[in-house]
């Protein structure tokens, strides 16, 4: 008897701890759901995973907010036309670059990101930056929630100020500053242009410094910016 009851006890406290991860699993999952929500107003000024980890190790980071109108707009335009150009088209997610990557994949292709800044942007706030599958599949939904919650401009407005520039700096003030001496309303397009590049690989690619590279990509995109004029009206709203 006493067996039994010990059977049954040990039972009801597996199905117990079994409730409690299913119940922790959805607390996870729904509050990015509910972050997005609290992160609509512009005085919520949002901090990034990696700003989080960053005061966990007690490295600290240099992150200074600043509204999308104190940005010069050449540095909106830059980062648009070098990350996602077709920013004001999609409803979070790019689908045909997303189609192309899938299908290269499958065919055993090494293939290219095809994240758009919606997608960056909640990679950044909720998730890891090692890729996996399964981080891209919780991108997806939660870029397509940001994208219908948030406006186009408060989206890059939140995108501007978390994406990191360098170890430890992170928004474009403190990255204009820490690189440049000069505030983000000031950037000139050649400048906006080195930033805009940089940020695919911060920790290896530097603006004052620019590689070959850099410096072909940044005539690209620094071209592109001063034409984006259709591709951002969005940004008027």
């Amino acid at each position: 008897m006493a067996q039994k009851r010990k059977r049954q006890t040990g039972k009801r406290s597996a199905a117990s701890v079994k409730r409690l991860l299913i119940y922790g699993v959805i607390a996870v999952l729904l509050l990015p759901v509910v972050l997005i929500a609290l992160y609509r107003p512009a005085f919520v000024h949002p901090i990034s995973t990696l700003m989080l980890r960053d005061v966990v190790l007690l490295h600290g980071y240099n992150r200074q907010w600043v509204k999308l109108d104190d940005i010069a707009p050449a540095l909106a335009q830059s980062v648009l036309m070098s990350e996602d150009g077709k920013y004001c088209f999609h409803d979070g997610v790019d689908w045909s670059q997303l189609n192309k990557v899938i299908d290269g994949a499958l065919e055993g292709e090494r293939t290219r990101g095809a994240s758009t800044i919606p997608m960056q942007t909640v990679k950044n706030l909720f998730l890891w930056s090692s890729r996996s599958y399964v981080r891209k599949g919780l991108e997806v939904p939660l870029a397509m929630l940001a994208d219908a919650v948030w406006s186009k401009r408060r989206l890059l407005e939140i995108y501007l100020n978390i994406a990191e520039w360098a170890p430890g700096i992170y928004g474009i003030e403190a990255a204009s500053q820490h690189y440049y001496g000069i505030p983000a309303a000031k950037l000139s397009r050649r400048r906006a242009a080195y930033l805009a590049v940089t940020l695919p690989n911060p920790n290896v690619r530097n603006p004052t410094k620019p590689s070959n590279g850099m410096v072909r990509l940044a005539r690209i995109v620094e071209r592109r910016a001063h034409q984006s004029g259709a591709y951002i009206k969005c940004l008027d709203d």
